[in-house]
């Protein structure tokens, strides 16, 4: 009972988060709940299924916690990811020490005080 319980809970834990009390449980929260509650009240019942359970979902933690680390590092090794091109090129540029040339903004061309 301990282990599902620790199982169960591991599970939750790899599982992204909610906000409290603000919405309903998700159909993945609701589905596990069921599964692990009607685990432990068959366990009695029959031993080696309920083992073989307990396997795949410490396979399922494992492979949660594992998508987890690679979601990291890939954000951490590849900052530039989720950037437009321009903003990608711009940081590029910095990082070798050049700054690009602020572009000439034609619309704007008579809100510019001073000039005309």
């Amino acid at each position: 009972m301990a282990t599902t319980r620790s199982l169960y809970r591991s599970l939750l834990r790899e599982l992204p988060p909610r906000p409290l009390l603000s919405t309903p449980r998700a159909p993945l929260h609701q589905r596990l709940r069921d599964n692990f509650q009607q685990q432990s009240a068959s366990a009695s019942a029959s031993a080696p299924p309920a083992e073989l359970q307990a396997a795949q979902a410490e396979q399922y933690v494992a492979y949660l916690r594992a998508q987890r680390t690679y979601v990291t590092l890939l954000e951490r090794y590849n900052p530039g990811m989720g950037m437009d091109e321009e903003e990608r090129v711009r940081l590029t540029a910095r990082r070798v020490g050049m700054d690009l040339p602020v572009e000439y903004d034609v619309e704007g061309e008579g809100d510019v005080e001073g000039g005309k």
